[in-house]
This record gives structure tokens, C-alpha cells and sequence, in this order.
């Protein structure tokens, strides 16, 4: 394969993620709704470290666990950050954590 086709299916590859990052967003979304909707706090550190095992032990490389945690919490701060800001701008009163 020549570069110019490895950057193509990169790209490719790069749209997909976008695509479904903005899923995951708009699904982080719904999940705040209803915490808010059942008086559950937002943040639930219990639940963000189940994720980051879960996929540490599926992963099969070439990224190693450590890029899998530092991509993935990334991914997770920034659900947290738009899941306070709909809450906020539904009115809610968000608590962030320490």
C-alpha cells in the first residue's frame, strides 16, 4: 500500500470516530436527563473506573493500557462537562466534583 492510501483509510477511520464520539456524546446527554430526573448525581466515579477496566482488559493493542486510560478519560471528562452543561442550561443545579 502506498502512504496516500493509508491516509485515506485513516481518514476514513477519523470520520468514523468523530461519528460516534457525537453519538456518544448525545447518549451521554440522555444518560445525565435521567439522573437528573431520578435525583442521581452526574458524576459516579465507580462507574468510570468499571469502563476504563472493562476496556483495558479488551484491549489487544497496538495502544497500550496506559494511551487506552488517558484516551478514555478524556472521552469521559468531556461527557461529564456536556452532561452539566444541558443539566444547567435545563435549569438543574450541578454539583462537580473535587
Amino acid at each position: 500500500m502506498k502512504i496516500e492510501d493509508l491516509r485515506i483509510e485513516i481518514d476514513a477511520i477519523d470520520d468514523e470516530l468523530l461519528r460516534l464520539l457525537n453519538r456518544r456524546a448525545q447518549l451521554a446527554i440522555e444518560v445525565g436527563t435521567l439522573k437528573l430526573a431520578a435525583g442521581l448525581p452526574l458524576y459516579d466515579p465507580d462507574r468510570e473506573q468499571r469502563i476504563l477496566t472493562r476496556l483495558c482488559h479488551t484491549n489487544t493493542g497496538p495502544l497500550d493500557h496506559q494511551a487506552i486510560t488517558k484516551l478514555f478519560e478524556r472521552i469521559i471528562q468531556e461527557a461529564r462537562r456536556i452532561e452539566s452543561h444541558a443539566a444547567e442550561v435545563a435549569g438543574a443545579t450541578v454539583i462537580r466534583e473535587v
